[in-house]
């Protein structure tokens, strides 16, 4: 009885891409939201849901514009990138100017963000998409090269863009981080974007999931000494975090 209904909850939001705890509850009435979150868990386990704020969305919405690279990443270590998610969101003010970055941590940012007045730059095209949903979020998608791994753009041209605009605050993610290579990505191009982004940013967050720790992609977009805040999970290193804390970074 349970796999069954699990199983039809995973069809219903294949069907329609997206849906609240409440629309669940009444396409099931007899099951309490409690048991239905629990179903959700379990269709994120395997790997056919993504939570989100209130809800879930098929797996397969997002591949439609995304693709499989993109969709993979955006279901490994979910329950981390929500902890990290749900602490960025909640350092958000109304009428703050904010730059995210494309990355799939950034992604469920843009699912547990109020919908408040703020002004967000991304590079990111599904960050972007999943903005959109809300009224009062004001979105500029900085153009350039697309890379379809995680759905994001840079451009060299990006340097006169942000000449021009400001921001107060920048949210990033890493692809890895080590202390003595820093913080790095696979891109060249997209670590030229954010060494230009942490340049005008008034304060850089960064979000840092524990997987991520004492791996080393080729491109070096920023150090320790770099960032303001560290946003991380529940299973960051000690060791680690008292690396962060000894140059004087908010580690949360």
């Amino acid at each position: 009885m349970k796999r069954e209904r699990i199983e039809e909850i995973a069809e219903i939001l294949d069907k329609r891409g997206r849906m609240t705890l409440e629309q669940l509850e009444e396409v099931f009435p007899n099951v309490s939201q409690m048991t239905l979150r629990r179903d959700l868990f379990q269709l994120e386990e395997d790997g056919r849901v993504i939570r989100i704020r209130g809800g879930a969305m098929s797996v397969k919405e997002v591949q439609k514009v995304s693709g499989e690279a993109y969709t993979k990443k955006i279901t490994t270590n979910t329950d981390a990138k929500i902890v990290i998610a749900r602490k960025a969101a909640a350092l958000i003010d109304e009428g703050t100017c904010i730059f995210v970055d494309g990355g799939t941590t950034a992604m469920y940012l843009s699912k547990e963000l109020p919908d408040i007045n703020c002004t967000i730059f991304t590079n990111g095209i599904a960050v972007a998409m999943e903005l959109a949903q809300k009224k009062n979020v004001n979105i500029t998608v900085v153009g350039g090269q697309l890379m379809k791994d995680n759905l994001s753009t840079s451009s060299p041209a990006s340097k006169d863009y942000f000449d021009l605009t400001n921001f107060e605050i920048a949210i990033v993610s890493a692809t890895a981080f080590t202390p003595e290579q820093g913080f790095s990505c696979n891109s060249q191009i997209e670590s030229d974007l954010l060494k230009i982004v942490f340049k005008k940013a008034r304060q850089v967050y960064m979000m840092l999931d524990s997987s991520k720790i004492g791996k080393i992609n080729p491109y070096t977009f920023a150090h320790i000494e770099d960032v303001d805040v560290l946003i991380t999970d529940d299973h960051f290193p000690k060791e680690y975090k008292q690396i962060f804390e000894d140059h004087d970074i908010v580690v949360m």
